[in-house]
C-alpha cells in the first residue's frame, strides 16, 4: 500500500507539472538592469549591479550597536571530549547527498563517500587539527554564490526578485555539520535553551509547537478577564546573514558554551569571502 501511495503521488506531481510548470515561460537567460531602492534610476554596468546585490543580500556587522555588551565570561566546566571520532566523520560524510553541488573545487560529496576508507584518516587529522587550534581554514571560507531569478515575477528590475544559492566547500560543510551537532548535544545535555524553542532541537517537532500555541490560547480564554489574543508571525530567514558576529559570540559566552567552540566559531565567521555568479 505504501509503494502504491508513493507511485500515485509521483503521478499526480508529474500531472501538476505538465499542467502548470511546463506552460510557464522560460527563465531569463541574462541578468537584466537593476533599479536602485526607492530610486527610478536604472543600472546597467557590472560594477553597479554587484553593488546593489551586495547591499541587498550582505550586511555589514559594523552597523550594529554593541556598546551595551558587558565584558563578562561564564566558563562551563564540564567533561566533554573535543576530539572528533572516526565514526562521527563517516556518519557526517554519508549523511550529505552524494552529488551535492560544491564550490569552485568541483569536489562533490560522492568523491568523499567513494574514497572514504582511504581518506578517513586524513579527514580526521584535518578536522581535529582545526578544533585543536580553534581555526577554520582560509580555503574553507571561499564560497561561490549563484544569483537566480525567482519564478512567476512580472519583471526583474528589483533585487528582491532574485535569490541566492551558496555553494560551499564540501569538507567545510562536513566540519560545520559536526560542530553544529556537537553544540546541539551540549545545549540539550546542559539545558542551555528555553523549553519554548522548537526549531532545530531533538524531539521537538512542529506538532509540539502547535500544541504549545493552542494551550496558550486556551489558557488566555479560560481567564476570568477576557483578553484579546494577538499573534505576531515574523520571517527571520533573511536575518540569518545579518546577525552581528560580536553579539553572537557574546551570547555564546553568556550561554556558557565551551571555550574551544566559541574560538572556533570566531575563526569560522571571520574573513568569509564569496564570488557572485550570474549571466551577464
Amino acid at each position: 500500500m505504501h509503494e502504491l501511495s508513493e507511485a500515485l503521488k509521483s503521478i499526480w506531481c508529474f500531472a501538476k507539472w505538465v499542467r502548470i510548470e511546463s506552460q510557464l515561460s522560460k527563465k531569463l537567460s541574462q541578468f537584466l538592469s537593476l533599479k536602485w531602492s526607492n530610486i527610478d534610476h536604472m543600472t546597467t554596468t557590472f560594477e553597479k549591479k554587484i553593488k546593489i546585490l551586495r547591499e541587498k543580500f550582505f550586511f555589514s556587522s559594523s552597523q550594529v550597536n554593541v556598546n551595551n555588551i558587558a565584558e563578562s565570561f561564564i566558563s562551563l566546566t564540564v567533561s566533554f571530549n573535543s576530539r572528533i571520532t572516526e565514526d562521527k566523520v563517516k556518519q557526517t560524510i554519508r549523511w550529505v547527498k552524494a552529488d551535492k553541488v560544491s564550490d569552485a573545487s568541483d569536489i562533490s560529496n560522492r568523491v568523499l563517500q567513494v574514497n572514504l576508507a582511504k581518506l578517513i584518516s586524513v579527514l580526521m587529522s584535518l578536522f581535529n587539527a582545526c578544533i585543536t587550534h580553534k581555526y577554520h581554514l582560509k580555503q574553507f571560507k571561499n564560497t561561490q554564490t549563484i544569483v537566480l531569478c525567482k519564478s512567476k515575477k512580472s519583471d526583474y528590475i528589483d533585487s528582491k526578485t532574485y535569490r541566492l544559492i551558496a555553494l560551499l566547500n564540501i569538507m567545510s560543510k562536513a566540519l560545520k555539520s559536526i560542530m553544529i551537532k556537537r553544540l546541539s548535544d551540549i545545549n540539550e545535555i546542559y539545558c542551555m535553551l528555553s523549553n519554548a524553542q522548537m526549531r532545530a532541537r531533538c524531539k521537538q517537532f512542529m506538532i509540539l509547537t502547535l500544541d504549545l500555541l493552542i494551550d496558550q490560547v486556551h489558557t488566555v480564554w479560560d481567564c476570568e478577564i477576557k483578553y484579546v489574543i494577538f499573534m505576531l508571525s515574523l520571517n527571520v530567514i533573511e536575518a540569518f546573514n545579518q546577525v552581528s558576529h560580536v553579539r553572537l559570540l557574546h551570547m555564546l559566552k553568556m550561554k556558557r558554551t565551551l571555550s574551544y567552540i566559541i574560538k572556533w566559531t570566531r575563526s569560522f565567521l571571520k574573513d568569509q569571502e564569496t564570488s557572485l555568479i550570474f549571466d551577464e
